[in-house]
């Protein structure tokens, strides 16, 4: 009976082109060994599985042939590659510097590059881990590795660079050896598969191959297991089963309860989770990864970026299809400070619950921590642009005429920013528009003009300066916890800007500017409610005097202190005291 070889063995590269995902590197070194250009020493570095060690023997092995082919590969036949094959050749020396790190062993190193090769031109002497060697080790290698025989080769392979004195760096020709791709990895189980007789879904090997994350002898190994599992039958179900892998349906019926603001739902699909054993921690960062997946297959340009196959890129654009980007910018947010906060929470299962609800409540008109319309979920109203995405419309209230309104001379601004998205519409914003919590200045009128086209669905009683006061100081009686903005909205007020509907609120810097635009939405929903119109619309500027003393820091406070008041800078003197 024929003894068992694993995958990872049996499949390992043996010419260049057998090399998976690295086809740039491997056509440098077999022109270089065609036009007989080769360095002395040669740094291989990368992360695990990735092709490091068999690249360096395949290249031993091919500069050594004596009769290598018009592709530039060995021929397996002379008498130095029967050596190699067999495992028998003096030309190659492997050293595992994880476990001959010492002075000593480099020493008896540089004795053998004394001896010249009995067959073939070169002696090749492989280091693998070679960040591993000691700082005195390094030290004694460095004068054989500047200046070794001309017959001698060294191949350096390591898994971290960054650990490798300079020295060292400088002697060597470096080459950076990629991840491989999903696709890639997908590709070469197939080929192996299909040479064992064994049946896999595409899906599967997909699954496998994003678990090795860039690695194929860890895509290998995993393919073994799932095999012997299935008993060569390899299906989807059967291994998300084996690998504990969480089926994604979950995170899709989940992102539909968010959709629809079904708390229970979302509950109990967490439940469901947990009565199959996966970690809190484990679902949440599962759940993060989806809604970023989505967030990348909404856009055709950022498609690329998903390590999965054609099918399921077409899945999640579908899906992303539902969603405006805004709600998956933020939900991604929530799901990144669940993370953050898994470890020190005490009931771990409260924490990733208030997340859920969070997120079911994070599509909703009413999603911030402003209490804004009594807090409750309101139903949203579907309306479809041409790519098919779903706004936010929430429904419109009865309203109360108010006075009209009185214009004045705009205030002098710095630079205008635009606020949130309104409440009544979810304009595409662009993904740094959404990191800065600003967006372009057209936004307002873009918005404008929205209303301006929505008719009699839209509320547009008049109002004065006079009921602008009143609600800006209700807001700020509503809200005595939000200190930053309450100060902000004390010192400042919404200032007309001669376009109707359109004032200008005057801030002192850009954190408060920033601070201002994250609040944007809940306090435009707040003022027009009790302005009884949907058009009006705040537009934050920062402010190009000095800040006023109200406004002041602790630092420009002291500071202050110290130069209007002589006795006071004595003080800080004698008792060495520094402003910070």
């Amino acid at each position: 009976m024929e003894q068992y070889i694993v995958s990872a063995r049996k499949y390992r590269p043996s010419t260049f082109s057998s090399v998976v995902g690295q086809g740039a590197l491997t056509l440098t070194l077999k022109n270089a060994i065609a036009t007989d250009r080769l360095a002395h020493a040669y740094l291989f570095c990368g992360s695990r599985g990735v092709g490091k060690t068999s690249c360096a023997r395949i290249f031993a092995k091919t500069i050594n042939c004596s009769n290598r082919s018009a592709d530039g590969e060995a021929c397996n036949e002379c008498d130095s590659c029967r050596q190699f094959n067999e495992n028998r050749s003096l030309n190659i020396i492997e050293l595992d510097a994880a476990s001959h790190n010492g002075i000593d062993d480099m020493k008896a190193l540089i004795e053998q590059v004394m001896v010249p090769p009995t067959i073939g031109k070169y002696r090749v002497f492989i280091i693998d881990e070679v960040h591993m060697l000691s700082a005195s080790a390094f030290n004694a290698f460095l004068k054989t590795l500047e200046e070794p025989p001309s017959y001698v080769i060294f191949i350096l392979a390591t898994t971290e660079k960054h650990k490798i004195i300079p020295t060292i760096l400088s002697r060597c020709q470096i080459y950076d050896f990629n991840r491989i791709t999903v696709a890639d990895m997908v590709a070469h189980l197939a080929h192996v598969a299909s040479s064992e007789g064994i049946k896999a879904e595409p899906e599967a090997l997909t699954v496998i191959a994003r678990k090795a994350d860039g690695a194929m002898r860890d895509a290998l190994s995993i393919f073994d297991q799932v095999a012997a599992s299935s008993r060569g039958d390899i299906t989807y179900s059967s291994t998300i089963e084996n690998l504990n892998i969480l089926d994604s349906s979950y995170y899709g019926r989940l992102v539909d309860a968010f959709a629809a603001h079904d708390v229970p739902s979302a509950l109990l699909i967490y439940k469901e989770v947990r009565e199959k054993g996966f970690d809190s921690q484990f679902f949440i960062n599962g759940l993060a990864l989806y809604l970023r997946d989505l967030m990348v297959a909404c856009d055709p340009s950022t498609i690329v970026l998903l390590e999965t196959d054609d099918a399921e890129r077409a899945r999640l654009a579908e899906k992303s299809a539902k969603f405006h980007p805004t709600f998956l910018y933020k939900a991604m947010d929530i799901c990144n400070d669940a993370d953050f906060n898994f470890r020190m929470a005490t009931n771990k299962q409260f924490l990733i619950e208030l997340t859920l609800i969070k997120l079911c409540q994070a599509f909703s008109p009413s999603s911030d921590k402003s209490g804004c319309d009594g807090g409750q979920l309101k139903p949203l109203k579907a309306t479809h642009t041409g790519t098919d995405t779903l706004q936010q419309q929430p429904v419109s209230a009865e309203v109360k005429p108010q006075p009209q309104i009185r214009r004045t001379a705009p205030t002098p601004v710095k630079s205008v920013q635009a606020p949130h998205l309104a409440a009544t519409a979810a304009p595409k914003l662009s993904l740094k528009a959404v990191r800065s919590g600003t967006a372009s200045s057209g936004m307002a009128a873009e918005s404008a003009a929205e209303y301006t086209a929505a008719g009699d669905n839209v509320r547009r009683n008049p109002y004065d300066d006079a009921a602008i006061a009143a609600a800006w100081t209700a807001y700020i009686k509503s809200h005595p916890t939000e200190h930053v903005i309450i100060n902000m909205m004390r010192s400042s007020r919404p200032q007309p800007s001669g376009v109707a509907d359109r004032y200008v609120l005057t801030v002192e810097n850009g954190i408060i500017l920033d601070m201002f635009n994250q609040a944007s939405q809940a306090i435009h929903s707040f003022m027009r409610d009790a302005l009884g119109n949907d058009a009006f619309t705040i537009e934050a500027v920062e402010s190009n005097a000095e800040p006023t003393p109200d406004m002041w820091t602790e630092s420009q406070v002291m500071a202050y202190i110290a130069e209007s008041q002589p006795g006071a800078r004595t003080f800080f003197e004698k008792h060495k005291l520094h402003l910070i």
